[in-house]
């Protein structure tokens, strides 16, 4: 297999369920990656979500390490903005002092929350504005290299905590490719810019003293099953259940039916959800690699990000299994 998987978890807090079992259920997932020979598991700083589990990114990190042996594991990303590079540097030193060789740092300038919490946070609003200068005086913390003299990051890890550029635009195409860092494009819910990032990425990199070549990754979603009914039934539950939360946003407590939760995903006002999860593959083990594959020359992917959503965690692990054994497994056997 050319192309390197990977694993975007987005520790979901299901129906139900407490934050408790989506930690729980993280260290699972890892664990079922670590087996099937999946590159890393990374997590995303979001904050002010009910259903998502993963806002002190850095402990979960900590959290799923102790649970396994080797796989990579990290941010995918941390929001910068929302924080000083020397304290990002101080967490992710000490979990590459705990965990030698198996952290890594995606970097992102949005604030993963709405305006709101983005003021809760004690954000400024022209934080991102800073971003690029704020990657170069956390690498610089990273590397032993402070561009804040007398300013130091303790501890500081004896090994390379490498950094990545996530992005959903070409901003971070450009940036990344001016600093020599791998890029990750959320091609998994804003998928438009895709092709020309792609592009922009390649053509203007820049090697570095990290980096001497392009490396491109991008995030698909999956639903993998043995059978390709079950796939696209796990498919329906877990996008219902997004639109059902879009919904209720506008609608306070007003309950929804799936009949009718299906009914509007029919209608053109559903299409700020529908449009973002373009890229999706659902089906057998074989149906997905096809896609896959397809999905990854058109970029000329070097990692694919996969995040695999069935709500229950049998059915995301077994995603998880399946997908990699097909990628693994060469054409024509």
């Amino acid at each position: 297999m050319s192309t390197a998987l990977s694993i975007l978890d987005l520790a979901s807090i299901a129906p139900g369920q407490t934050a408790r079992d989506s930690f729980a259920n993280s260290v699972a997932l890892a664990r079922a990656a670590e087996h099937s020979g999946y590159t890393r598991v990374w997590y995303a700083e979001h904050h002010n979500m009910r259903t998502i589990a993963s806002s002190a990114t850095s402990v979960l990190i900590g959290h799923v390490a102790e649970h396994t042996d080797s796989i990579r594991l990290g941010a995918g990303g941390i929001m910068l903005p929302n924080h000083s590079p020397l304290v990002i540097a101080e967490q992710f030193g000490t979990l590459e002092t705990l965990f030698p060789g198996r952290i890594d740092l995606g970097l992102g300038r949005a604030p993963g929350s709405d305006q709101t919490t983005m003021r809760a946070l004690r954000r400024d609003a022209t934080s991102s504005d800073s971003f690029p200068q704020d990657v170069l005086e956390l690498q610089g913390y990273l590397t032993g290299q402070s561009r804040i003299p007398g300013v130091y990051a303790v501890p500081r890890a004896e090994g390379v905590v490498p950094l990545y550029i996530l992005g959903s635009s070409l901003f971070g195409a450009q940036l990344a490719a001016q600093l020599g860092l791998p890029y990750a494009f959320a091609s998994h819910f804003a998928p438009e810019a895709l092709h020309e990032a792609a592009t922009l990425y390649r053509t203007n990199f820049r090697p570095s003293e990290q980096l001497a070549e392009p490396y491109m990754m991008a995030g698909v979603n999956v639903f993998a099953a043995e059978n390709g009914d079950d796939a696209a039934e796990q498919q329906k539950i877990a996008y219902r259940a997004r639109a059902r939360a879009m919904v209720k946003r506008r609608t306070s407590d007003v309950d929804f039916t799936d009949e009718e939760i299906d009914a509007f995903l029919a209608t053109p006002d559903a299409y700020p959800l529908t449009s973002k999860v373009r890229y999706t593959a659902t089906g057998t083990p074989a149906e997905v690699r096809s896609y896959l594959d397809d999905f990854a020359a058109s970029i000329q992917a070097d990692e694919l990000i996969l995040a695999h959503h069935a709500t229950a965690i049998e059915d995301r692990v077994r995603s998880v299994e399946l997908t990699a054994a097909a990628m693994l497994e060469p054409v024509g056997r």
